[in-house]
């Protein structure tokens, strides 16, 4: 069940003092979601592999006047889950709780049948995907328990819900992730004050989307900044809505064909 947000309008403050982990966040979605989210209010937590596109989005925040972003150069290819913890505790010693994960990076990977596909390509696609966000939740568990009403977002996709012929690692990677969030949100109902959904974009205007269709006019689809407000509910106005557990579609939410 998607909630329509077509009356939603986010308050300027809505996620102020509030920390949030963004992954893949100089980039496409990732990068428009870390600068609304810190538009309103939050400290984002800024993890990303190229160190001059994480600076150029600190200047663009601070520059803006939003609250001052950390940067975590990561590279989630080779990721293990000492890698994760040094992150969990480094976030934990600053800022002794973390208020939200939003898993955002991901590889496209090669667009082939399964059995033509490159098994090292096919395990780089599933350890960006998936493993990383899943070693990074079980790491990060202990500072979103301090949080406020936490939330963990893991990105889906349509062909992670319904696999479809050629796209290889990628679906297989999506059904995990999906599989994943469930699993956290089953096994915390109850237990845990941290919820955890699936978010699917949909087709959004970024290179990644480019790549997988290169023969597609790309002005026909919402741009990242016009996906904000979905994400902005989730993460700061779904108190009262039955969050944990739900696959959301952020097209579905905002209205958008």
């Amino acid at each position: 069940m998607n909630p329509t947000l077509n009356t939603f309008t986010p308050a300027p403050d809505l996620l102020a003092g509030r920390s949030i982990a963004i992954t893949g966040a100089t980039e496409g979605i990732g990068r428009a979601l870390a600068k609304g989210f810190a538009a309103h209010g939050a400290t984002v937590i800024a993890l990303a592999r190229n160190l001059d596109r994480l600076e150029s989005l600190f200047d663009e925040i601070v520059g803006a006047g939003h609250p001052e972003p950390v940067l975590q150069p990561t590279d989630l290819e080779g990721f293990r889950a000492d890698h994760a913890q040094q992150l969990a505790n480094a976030i934990g010693n600053q800022f002794g709780r973390l208020d939200g994960l939003l898993h955002n990076a991901s590889l496209l990977g090669p667009r082939l049948p399964l059995s033509h596909y490159d098994p090292a390509a096919f395990s780089r696609v599933m350890t960006v995907n998936l493993e990383s966000a899943f070693l990074l939740t079980q790491a990060f568990l202990p500072v979103l328990e301090e949080g406020t009403d936490p939330l963990v977002l893991f990105t889906s996709s349509g062909v992670g819900r319904k696999p479809r012929a050629y796209w290889g690692a990628y679906a297989v990677s999506k059904a995990g992730t999906e599989a994943v969030m469930q699993l956290f949100a089953d096994e915390g109902e109850n237990l845990s004050k941290v919820r955890f959904a699936s978010m699917n974009p949909g087709g959004t205007r970024t290179n990644m989307r480019a790549q997988a269709f290169p023969g597609e006019d790309p002005m026909s689809l919402p741009t990242p900044e016009d996906l904000l407000p979905a994400y902005l509910w989730c993460f700061g106005a779904a108190q009262d809505f039955p969050l944990n557990g739900a696959a959301l579609d952020a097209r579905a939410m905002l209205g958008l064909s």
